[in-house]
């Protein structure tokens, strides 16, 4: 598999067209999109190979296609309802609905991939208030200190839904702001979209 060289521009317009179908009502289901972010994941998927396993929340879409998920593919599955839950096992991308859902999953693949001899590597991509809650930390910890193959993505769009995540754990700064844990990740971008939905009520 050939994956395809995505840019920006092309990104944007792809969630462009999913946003104004789910205002048109075309979609019956929950979408979580994510502009803002184009390039920092391009850059993170610079480094992830096609054989690498990817692991992702409910905002997912763009993670999907940068990992060479035929667009129409992607599209397909979010116009069925699986916006929030995009499985490709055929290309080794999975994403979870629950918080925090996606990462056991992703260190035990990476423990494999150890215990294996494999040359994979695994990439965990969390929201900033997942990257806070003891599961993730006790993930990036275990994963460090035992040598796994993953690096945890934190991507923080500022919010959790609607709650202004440092205020939340009454922090300054994320744990993992400045990535000095050599298995993390982190980048910043904001969004013009709400945490879900395309910013127009629809009712369905």
């Amino acid at each position: 598999m050939n994956r395809r060289k995505w840019t920006s521009a092309e990104l944007i317009q792809f969630e462009t067209e999913i946003a104004e179908t789910f205002n048109a009502g075309g979609i019956r289901a929950p979408v979580h999109l994510s502009d803002g972010s184009e390039e920092s994941l391009l850059d993170v998927f610079g480094d992830v190979h096609e054989g690498d396993w990817v692991f992702c929340s409910w905002r997912s879409h763009y993670q999907a296609l940068l990992h060479g998920v035929p667009q129409e593919e992607v599209r397909q599955e979010i116009l069925n309802g699986r916006s929030i839950a995009l499985c490709f096992p055929k290309y080794r991308l999975f994403s979870s609905a629950i918080v925090g859902g996606n990462v056991p999953i992703a260190v035990g693949v990476a423990l494999g991939i150890k215990r294996g001899n494999g040359d994979e590597h695994v990439w965990c991509f969390v929201g900033d208030m997942t990257s806070e809650i003891g599961i993730t930390q006790s993930a990036i910890k275990y994963s460090l200190f035992n040598a796994l193959p993953i690096t945890f993505v934190v991507e923080n769009n500022g919010v959790s839904v609607c709650t202004d995540t440092l205020a939340t754990w009454g922090l300054d700064e994320l744990t993992h702001s400045k990535a000095q844990w050599a298995n993390v990740r982190y980048f910043e971008y904001r969004s013009s979209y709400p945490h879900a939905g395309a910013g127009k009520r629809v009712e369905f």
